[in-house]
């Protein structure tokens, strides 16, 4: 298919798949709903009810997590840099643990209190509104971006398609809008059922026949490896030992960070329960098997000798060129619904943010629970225009380097939102100081770096380069510490615990 010539049969099968789960949004609204005031209370629009079983869950998580942009993303990075890309593979066996350990306690104490927020936990354990204030702030402004790449995986698959202008985008976001409004979560829970297996069917049929079509996987890694020497520097079917520092620190740095996000920790929230979530951790790493066979996807289009402008263009230029037309459209509709179900969760994660942690209590401290429920859906509108916005007006680079930042800034909400939950040493003072300087040092280092999301530095004459996001927690964590010991020896002076 040449660019701007629409492919009709890949067309007609992405718009039925596209109105299906259409319908299927707007039905959620009536499924397991909480009776005739399911939208009357924030928990059951902005939490499903807190009512999500282990499959909902499984597959709400997985499809919040894994999203659009990391099948467009990682196969372009594997295709742009190699064995480096693949990154998110460790990063994907870190989370769970990490999940299995700190989310039950999370969920615990938001259950029992009625927590919808990172916010609302923070503020619960701490009692400090400014705490709370730096902790939402960060949560909302970290996921706009974050909504925004959606928008690009969305964009790419519609133009590879044939189609093009904004308008197509402009009205896959309406549709989003107006369900997410009616349904709540319910509606990104009911159609990841159909994005996981829809993304399952895609990549497994990919990986077994399209290094059928090419030879074999020998062949595959063969021409990938001869792109790779071609192109010289870092690139490689195997890591530089220059690269395992980084490698490992993303690595850990992206797994610490993930669940600090709105849309995950939403789903994590409406979980029935603590042992709901640990199963999840047993069994979410399936998805990471998917993540891995994702990520080949960028070895093959060099076996197809495949030339894209944009690395972004990979994933759909392999299905156009080696697939019929009909399935080309199953999995450029797969993808795209893969762009909704984060992107319906985030919206509805940074609306249950400023609901919760603005709106209440700085506009309206005695707002009735339908009331923060109206709140919300008009702030999940909003959220969705401004990333639309932010699409339309600012180039992708922008919206990509913004996100590598959210990253950063996310993950310096660790401490204040977990610490809490495992100790009551820290107190919120050192914990906000903490924030800022780690915030503030991290956004200094990317931006002197040129939005990289790693910084080399040399400490007796070795050069040494880790991912940004880490090095800043630790300056956070250091300045919370150091913060909360001098705090507690001048309140223990003060009490005469401790002379003068």
């Amino acid at each position: 298919m040449m660019d701007g010539q629409i492919n009709w049969t890949a067309l007609g099968v992405f718009i039925f798949f596209f109105v299906l789960v259409t319908v299927m949004g707007f039905a959620a609204s009536r499924w397991q709903s909480g009776g005739a005031n399911k939208g009357a209370h924030l928990d059951e629009w902005g939490l499903g009810g807190r009512n999500f079983g282990t499959w909902i869950t499984w597959f709400l998580v997985g499809g919040d997590f894994y999203t659009a942009y990391t099948v467009i993303a990682v196969p372009a990075l594997v295709y742009a840099v190699g064995a480096y890309g693949f990154f998110a593979l460790p990063y994907t066996i870190i989370v769970y643990p990490i999940v299995f350990v700190i989310m039950p306690k999370l969920w615990k104490a938001a259950h029992r209190a009625g927590h919808v927020t990172a916010g609302d936990v923070v503020y619960g354990r701490y009692g400090s509104r400014p705490l709370e204030f730096a902790i939402a702030l960060t949560g909302v402004v970290a996921t706009m971006p974050y909504i925004a790449l959606q928008l690009v995986g969305m964009e790419v698959v519609i133009k590879a398609l044939g189609l093009t202008g904004e308008l197509p985008l402009a009205a896959a976001f309406v549709i989003l809008a107006l369900y997410t409004y009616s349904a709540g979560l319910r509606a990104p829970a009911l159609i990841a059922f159909v994005k996981d297996l829809m993304i399952y069917i895609v990549v497994l049929v990919a990986v077994v026949l399209v290094p059928m079509k090419l030879g074999g996987y020998g062949t595959v890694f063969a021409a990938a490896n001869e792109a790779f020497i071609a192109k010289g520097g870092a690139t490689g079917l195997i890591l530089k030992p220059q690269q395992m520092l980084p490698f490992a620190t993303l690595a850990l740095g992206s797994a610490l960070a993930a669940f600090m996000y709105p849309h995950t920790l939403t789903g994590i929230f409406a979980a029935k329960s603590a042992d709901t979530i640990r199963k999840n951790a047993v069994f979410l790493p399936a998805y990471t098997v998917l993540l891995g066979l994702i990520a080949l996807l960028g070895f093959m289009a060099y076996g197809a000798k495949l030339v894209v402008k944009n690395n972004n263009d990979v994933v759909p230029a392999l299905f156009n060129a080696l697939f019929p037309s009909w399935f080309s459209g199953f999995a450029f509709a797969a993808i795209a619904i893969g762009a909704l179900v984060p992107a319906a969760v985030m919206s509805i994660g940074a609306a249950n943010l400023f609901t919760r942690n603005f709106w209440k209590p700085y506009v309206n401290p005695a707002v009735t629970h339908a009331g923060e429920a109206k709140v919300a859906k008009i702030a999940s509108l909003m959220v969705k225009v401004g990333a639309l916005v932010f699409i339309l007006f600012l180039p992708t680079k922008f919206a990509l380097d913004l996100q590598l930042l959210g990253g950063l800034w996310i993950l310096q909400t660790f401490p204040a939102v977990v610490f809490g939950v495992f100790f009551r040493w820290f107190r919120a003072p050192a914990l906000l100081a903490g924030w800022a300087v780690g915030l503030a040092g991290g956004s200094w280092l990317a931006f002197s770096d040129g939005i990289k999301p790693v910084h080399t530095f040399v400490l007796a004459g070795d050069s040494y380069t880790v991912y940004t996001g880490l090095l800043a927690l630790v300056l956070n964590v250091v300045v919370a510490t150091v913060l909360q010991l001098l705090l507690g020896a001048s309140a223990a002076q003060k009490d005469g615990s401790v002379p003068a």
